[in-house]
C-alpha cells in the first residue's frame, strides 16, 4: 500500500517560482512511474509531468515544458515538482500519483493506482 502526501502549494505571483513535494510511504520501486497532475475548477484532471522512479526518463506536458522540472530523491522517497515562470493558468490543485509499473500512458490519470490528496497552487496576475 503506497501513501502519497503533497505539500508546498501556496499563493504566488505570476512569474514567480514554487516547489511542490510528494512524500511517499509504503515502498516505491525503481519500476514505478510517478506523476504530477493538476485540476482547475470546472476542468478535468490533466497531466503535468511524470518520471520513472529509477530516474531514467521524464515526461512533460507541452504547457509546462521548459518551466517545470520533475525530480525525485530515492533516499527520501520524495517526488518534487519545481515550477518557475508561473502563470495564472497554472492555478489548480496539484496531485501526485503512482503507477506500479513503467507505463506508456503516463499522461492518463487512469494509468495511476495511488493518489495524494492534492495541494492548492494559486497564481495571481
Amino acid at each position: 500500500q503506497v501513501q502519497l502526501v503533497e505539500s508546498g502549494g501556496e499563493l504566488v505571483q505570476a512569474g514567480g517560482s514554487l516547489s511542490l513535494s510528494c512524500a511517499a510511504s509504503g515502498g516505491i520501486y525503481s519500476s514505478y512511474t510517478m506523476g504530477w497532475f493538476r485540476q482547475a475548477p470546472g476542468k478535468e484532471r490533466e497531466f503535468v509531468a511524470a518520471i520513472i522512479w529509477s530516474g531514467a526518463d521524464t515526461y512533460y506536458a507541452d504547457s509546462v515544458k521548459g518551466r517545470f522540472t520533475i525530480s525525485r530523491d530515492r533516499a527520501k522517497n520524495t517526488l518534487y515538482l519545481q515550477m518557475s515562470s508561473l502563470k495564472p493558468e497554472d492555478t489548480a490543485i496539484y496531485y501526485c500519483a503512482c503507477a506500479r509499473a513503467i507505463i506508456n500512458t503516463y499522461y492518463h490519470p487512469r494509468s495511476y493506482y495511488y493518489w495524494g490528496q492534492g495541494t492548492q497552487v494559486t497564481v495571481s496576475s
